[in-house]
């Protein structure tokens, strides 16, 4: 009998800080141990899925109540439940495309740094000369940190015959619907940063009717950062891709083929009702925007595991912070 057959599984698994359920069960029954056999590729919670038998997609799918045919086997469901939620999370694609770097931290305070560059004149550096400047500091406000979740509310017996792959499905759904929450509030630091007068992003104001020039003209306030992402209204991006320019072939076949709006000058475009009407949000993706994670999704162990599921909450925790000041403007045109 291997060794994943014989772990006993418990409550207090959940309860070990700055770890989720699958993260103490490596650490117990490790996966490099399984290289070279057939349970390789699978991580220790897919091991305690085998150990049970039990489905959860797929053909033969099990139904819910199989996670509660025994205590041991009881205990599984939450992370499950979890990763269901991550799924949606991560599938829904959003969070990835405004974050440069994403850091998960165990506690619930987190100082971000923020870094200030002298300009550079672009030519070597002359013997004996002093070189520009990178000052990296701690910001003087903590990143303000928000949960978001839902309250899981159904009865055992309405779901003990539900099959897995549809629940699945409804917990992706809340993954996807805590991601669009924290993409807000990745929209507003974006434009705001701390919250602070001079903390927020610069504006780039023109006159008139949307114009391809006007896009020129955020291109060219983010200097050496690159605009690679562009965030506005939906009325907004009707207008940006009523442009001729946007009427491209190619651009259409994006479009059509992936659903990502891509600007003439190489930016992707995303809708955020965040963003007033005429105003576009543009920004370096890969240099502007640290999202802070404090530890993972948290499903509500006790009460699934004891089936009392009318009021089991579901959240994450998370806060975002502007790595680059300038690597964020604002066009307005609405003049």
């Amino acid at each position: 009998m291997s060794f994943y057959e014989n772990i006993k599984l418990e409550k207090g698994m959940y309860t070990v800080g700055g770890k989720n359920f699958t993260a103490v069960l490596e650490e117990m029954d490790p996966s490099e141990n399984y290289k070279g056999t057939d349970l390789e590729g699978l991580d220790a919670y897919q091991r305690q899925l085998k150990r049970f038998n039990i489905r959860v997609g797929g053909s033969g799918c099990d139904k819910v109540e199989k996670f509660f045919s025994s205590p041991d086997c009881a205990v599984l469901f939450p992370e499950y439940m979890r990763r269901a939620v991550m799924q949606g999370i991560k599938a829904s694609d959003i969070l990835d495309s405004v974050t440069a770097v994403k850091t998960t931290i165990d506690a619930i305070d987190y100082r971000a740094i923020t870094s200030d560059t002298q300009n550079a004149t672009g030519d070597a550096i002359a013997e004996a000369a002093q070189m520009p400047n990178v000052n990296v500091t701690n910001k003087t406000s903590l990143v303000s940190l928000a949960k978001h979740g839902r309250v899981f509310s159904s009865s055992y017996e309405a779901l003990r015959f539900q099959n897995l792959d549809v629940l699945t499905v409804v917990l992706g759904k809340i993954g996807e619907d805590i991601a669009a929450e924290q993409f807000a509030d990745a929209v507003n630091a974006l434009m705001l940063g701390d919250g602070s007068a001079n903390d927020k992003a610069d504006e780039v104001t023109a006159q008139g009717e949307l114009s391809y020039t006007h896009l020129l003209q955020l291109w060219e306030a983010l200097g050496s950062y690159k605009l690679n992402t562009m965030i506005a209204s939906a009325p907004t991006i009707k207008e940006i891709l009523s442009l001729s320019e946007m009427k491209d072939a190619n651009a259409g076949l994006n479009f059509q083929g992936t659903g990502n709006i891509v600007t003439p000058i190489g930016a992707k475009l995303i809708k955020s009702a965040k963003v007033a009407d005429k105003k576009i949000l543009g920004f370096d993706k890969n240099k502007a925007l640290q999202m802070i994670q404090y530890g993972d999704v948290v499903v509500d162990y006790d009460k699934v595991i004891d089936r009392q599921l009318e009021r089991a909450a579901i959240s994450l925790t998370a806060g975002f912070t502007r790595i680059f000041k300038d690597a964020v403007k604002i066009l307005d045109y609405s003049a």
